[in-house]
């Protein structure tokens, strides 16, 4: 046995390089660079999701989508739509939902309107603090088979954002419609609640300042907020990161292998010449 045989000398270079270590670096290479591709690709359609929710933020108030569109309403397409109503407001049937603003804990209030052209959308009036006691101040009433027919209210014109409903997650509480207990804006759960099926399923937003006389509270608007998280520029970068890392190290264990199996070439020449 010669003294100098790789296979015969414990961690030496020739034992050391593993051919699975090297695939494995190469896939994890492909894999994080694969994220880090699909992180800009994501850049860029949040970057496009913002304009255009800008664009809509700032547009010239339109009218909310007619019936015959409500089916095919979603958030990519119509979300945060700035939108104007003429009707009156069924101040009995408001909802109060339970709400954390910056301006405290409280509620929104929210109640249906019939529009001039004889739709009923919900509206969110506008935030009220907790110490109005907004859930005994809005009882759980149900409209009757005419809801529109019977308003009393004064016409008035408002101006918000078209909003889609809410729905719970892992974090929040259920609404509870018999005990009148609402922790999420659930248009329809509310619709069907308070007798009015036939409500649009989408709801809007009053901007501030939007209270007709005699407006019950008062309520404040204009809170909506409109925010969304864009850290995938760092997710990329830190993906292209971990992919420039591992291909750092394999070139290196690659260097440092052929580098080591080259001496030991030389070796085995230099042996045999003796």
């Amino acid at each position: 046995m010669r003294e100098n045989d790789p296979a015969a000398v414990p961690g030496s270079a020739g034992k050391r390089f593993n051919p699975f270590l090297a695939i494995l670096a190469l896939l994890l290479i492909v894999l994080f660079a694969g994220l880090g591709t699909w992180q800009v690709y994501r850049l860029q359609w949040k970057l496009d999701l913002i304009a255009r929710v800008e664009a809509r933020v700032h547009a010239t108030p339109a009218a909310p989508p007619p019936p015959a569109r409500w089916a095919g309403i979603t958030a990519a397409s119509d979300e945060y739509r700035r939108t104007v109503l003429r009707g009156t407001y069924l101040y009995d049937l408001t909802t109060p939902v339970q709400a954390l603003t910056e301006q405290g804990s409280g509620y929104w209030l929210l109640t249906p309107m019939c529009t001039s052209d004889g739709q009923i959308i919900i509206v969110n009036r506008g935030f009220i603090p907790s110490d109005l006691g907004a859930p005994t101040r809005y009882a759980a009433h149900k409209a009757g088979p005419a809801p529109c027919a019977a308003t009393a209210s004064a016409a008035s014109t408002v101006v918000g954002l078209l909003r889609i409903r809410e729905q719970g997650g892992a974090f929040t509480r259920n609404n509870d419609p018999t005990a009148n207990r609402w922790f999420v804006r659930d248009i329809p759960a509310i619709a069907a609640a308070r007798g009015v099926p036939q409500a649009a399923p989408f709801f809007v937003d009053a901007a501030a300042n939007q209270n007709p006389p005699g407006s019950p509270d008062r309520p404040v608007g204009g809170l909506t907020v409109v925010n969304f998280p864009n850290s995938h520029l760092v997710y990329a970068i830190t993906w292209y990161a971990l992919a420039l890392m591992v291909g750092g190290a394999w070139w290196w264990a690659m260097r440092a292998g052929a580098a080591a199996r080259k001496k030991e070439a030389r070796a085995d020449d230099d042996e045999r010449t003796d």
